[in-house]
């Protein structure tokens, strides 16, 4: 199947005053998501994975061993990265439902501690990539970060939410303040019922 670049939930504006802003969001999906949804079908153009869907592509191509991953890869791993990375977060205030508080609960103590692992596994991942909450194999809820575009795909593990810490994700707010980036998506931006369905899901 070919990529194509979604819209986003809502207006370009909608996130600005919860610290989202329109450019950014004007960046991060026009431009940024854009080039992952033109350079993915350039990539796979008569190729083996033209026709595939994007998670066939992306677990097909993931390659654990190498250090750079292939353009087939990297641009349909980004691609669904940021598919998701718009559904997970709302304009609105979305509260915990109270299953998932309890599942987190069950899994890492509180609430807060996992607001504390998340944002800890995004301000660590050195350089570009990504942080999750994650249905791991096992069953339980874990905490995960990713290299540049590897997802919890890659690893069969079913993502219940993702933060993108690429540098274009935040410096036009944030400049360099990659934590309070972190600490303001968890506390303001996060769509928790959205979190809650993946769950239910999975």
């Amino acid at each position: 199947m070919a990529f194509e670049l979604p819209d986003l939930p809502y207006p370009h504006d909608a996130l600005a005053s919860k610290g989202m802003s329109q450019e950014t969001l004007e960046f991060h999906h026009d431009i940024h998501h854009k080039a992952y949804v033109d350079n993915g079908n350039k990539a796979i153009a008569g190729t083996e994975w033209e026709g595939k869907s994007v998670e066939e592509i992306i677990k097909g191509t993931y390659d654990p061993k190498a250090i750079a991953q292939s353009g087939i890869f990297n641009n349909a791993s980004q691609y669904w990265n940021h598919n998701q990375f718009w559904e997970m977060m709302s304009p609105d205030h979305v509260a915990m439902p109270s299953e998932l508080e309890s599942a987190i609960t069950e899994s890492f103590g509180s609430v807060d501690k996992f607001k504390e692992d998340f944002a800890a596994a995004g301000a660590g991942q050195f350089g570009s990539g990504w942080a999750w909450l994650v249905k791991d194999t096992d069953g339980g809820l874990k905490v995960t970060k990713t290299e540049n575009g590897v997802n919890p795909l890659c690893f069969d593990q079913t993502a219940l939410l993702g933060v993108d810490v690429w540098e274009h994700s935040y410096y036009i707010d944030f400049r360099n303040k990659r934590p309070a980036y972190l600490t303001n998506f968890l506390d303001n931006l996060v769509n928790w019922e959205n979190v809650a369905e993946r769950l239910s899901k999975a």
